[in-house]
Parts: C-alpha cells; structure tokens; sequence
C-alpha cells in the first residue's frame, strides 16, 4: 500500500489482524493516497489498532469509508479516532458498532461532530453509549452541519437520552435517518421526539422499533404526523402498541401525505386498529409499504383490510403473516387489489 496507487478498497473483515497489524496497515496509509475504503471489522484490533488508524486519518486525505465494528475498541481507541475527525477532510462514513466506547467514547466523539465537516453517516449502534452518551451526541447535533445518518440503537438509552436528541432535532437541520431500535425509551422519550417531529424539516427515516413507546407514545407521534411533512419511514415494530395507538396512527394517514412505509409488526394491534387503519387506506394516497406482521388482526380486520385495497392506489405491500387470517380471506386481499404483496 505504500507504493499501490491503484488499489480504492480493501476489505480484511473477519480475520486476526490485531492491534499490530491494524498498527501496519495504519503506518501505510499514511502515504497512500488511493484507498477510500478500508474494511475491518471483527479483527480485535483493539484500542492499540484504533489509536493506530486515527493517527494515519490525521495524515491520510482519501479514505473515505473506515469499517471497524466489533473490534473490542474502548474509549481509549474511540477518543483517539475522535481527535482524527477533528482534522480529518476525507472521511464520510464511520462504523464502530458493537464495541464498548461507552460514555467518554461518545463524548469526544461528540466533540469532533462540532467541528468536523465532511462525516455524513456514524454508526455506534450496541456502543454502551447510555443515555448521558445520547445526551453528549444530541449536544453535538445542536451544531453539526453535514451528518446525515446516526445509528445508535442498543445502546440502553431511556426517555432522558430521546428526550435530549428530540430537543437536538429542534436545531438540526440536516440529519435525515436516526436509528434507535432496542433501547428502552417510553411514551415521554417518544412524546419528546413527536415534537422534535412537528418543527423539524429535515429527518426521513426514524427507526423506534424494540422500545417499550405504547399507545401514549404512538398518540403523540400520531398527531406529529398530521404536521410534519418530510418523515418518509417510521418503523414502530414490537413496541407495546394496540387498538388505541393503531386508531391514532390511522387518523394521522388521513392527513399525512409524506409518509412511505410504516412498520407495525410485533405488536398487540388487534381488529379494531386494523379497521381503523383499513378506513385510513380509503383516503391515503402515499402510503405504499403497510408491514402488521405478527400482530392480533382477525377475519374481521383483514376484512376491512381486503375492503380498504379496492380503492387505494398506492399501498404496494402489505405484510400480514402469523396473525389470525384465513386462507380465504387472504385469497380476496389479493384478488380484489393491486398491491404486490399481501403477505
């Protein structure tokens, strides 16, 4: 790699480099300046390897794309990359997914989103980030200007953390996608970010999937969806939603003209929400992803269902497997519709 000027990628995920090799490759990078992406995942190269790789960033003007999830980096690692972002102009996608940066990792993390430029995707996802991590992260979006994408589901965060990146999404005007599947935020977390929602202009894909939200929660995202006019794909799955938080989802598709794909799976939404949501298809003309998998829908609400595809002319999928629905009725959901898939 020192002399290549051809090579733009390399992908050694899922070997034994190390802390020493990851040092190595560090040391090359360093002079060249044709690589834009490296892939490293799951190669323990530990905080040695990352402190490594951060030094080269310091130096390095090309690599745009840096994978290192699953490497046993701790904070040590995650502050001495975070120190690189700070000078860093060439990287623009950063994956430290499942390792353990913790707190002080998002913390300086944080810091370098205040200054840094060009980072346009983060992945932290199962990090031991917390809610004070959320908290420090959230700060940071206050005044970052160019990332687009955050992930930071797994990472234990409660209603404080969302309360305190819904706040941030109030400011932030360029993130589009932010994932926080299998935390443990409630209905206030999920009220806070259903404000956030009503102001912001700028978030498309919000991922809730595997919290404990509720009909509460959903409600008031529900009527954050009569206002906000961007959010495209909102994924609400396995969450302790029923009939209630279902109706007021459906009354804000009747209004709603932006949203695309709408994720109820896993959930205890039984015949009265999907006939609310049935009633909901009627009027809704964007919609064209409905996923309610694995709920409590009967012959009745799938009847309602079968009644609401006459009509509508954008709902292109429709998923509804292991719930309680006869062969038959599923039999008229796709003979009476245009929609791809019923199933």
């Amino acid at each position: 790699l020192k002399v290549n000027s051809t090579l733009t990628e390399l992908h050694l995920d899922d070997n034994s480099i190390g802390g020493q090799g990851a040092t190595g490759l560090a040391e090359a990078l360093k002079v060249n300046s044709t690589l834009t992406k490296l892939q490293l995942h799951r190669n323990s190269i530990v905080d040695e390897g990352a402190t490594g790789l951060a030094e080269a960033l310091k130096l390095n003007s090309t690599v745009a794309v840096l994978y290192l999830s699953g490497n046993g980096i701790g904070d040590q690692g995650a502050t001495g990359l975070a120190e690189a972002l700070k000078v860093n102009s060439s990287l623009t996608e950063l994956y430290l997914y499942g390792n353990g940066i913790g707190v002080q990792g998002a913390a300086g993390l944080a810091e370098a989103l205040k200054v840094n430029s060009t980072l346009t995707e983060l992945r932290l996802h199962y990090s031991g980030i917390g809610d004070l991590g959320a908290t420090v992260l959230a700060g940071a979006l206050k005044v970052n200007s160019t990332l687009a994408v955050l992930y930071l589901s797994g990472n234990g965060i409660g209603d404080q953390g969302a309360t305190s990146l819904a706040e941030a999404l109030k400011e932030n005007s360029t993130l589009r996608g932010l994932h926080l599947h299998a935390n443990s935020i409630g209905h206030q977390g999920a009220t806070g970010l259903a404000e956030a929602l009503i102001v912001n202009l700028s978030l498309s894909v919000l991922h809730l999937s595997s919290n404990s939200i509720g009909d509460h929660g959903t409600t008031g995202l529900a009527e954050a969806l009569k206002e906000n006019s961007t959010l495209t794909e909102l994924d609400l799955s396995d969450n302790k939603i029923g009939d209630q938080g279902a109706t007021g989802l459906a009354e804000a598709l009747k209004k709603n003209s932006s949203l695309i794909k709408l994720d109820l799976s896993n959930t205890s939404i039984g015949d009265e929400g999907s006939s609310g949501l049935a009633e909901a298809l009627k009027r809704n003309s964007t919609l064209t992803e409905l996923c309610l998998r694995n709920d409590a829908i009967g012959e009745q609400g799938a009847t309602g269902l079968a009644e609401a595809l006459k009509s509508n002319s954008s709902l292109a999928a429709l998923y509804l497997r292991y719930n309680d629905i006869s062969q038959t009725v599923v039999s008229e959901l796709r003979h009476d519709s245009s929609v791809i898939n019923v199933w």
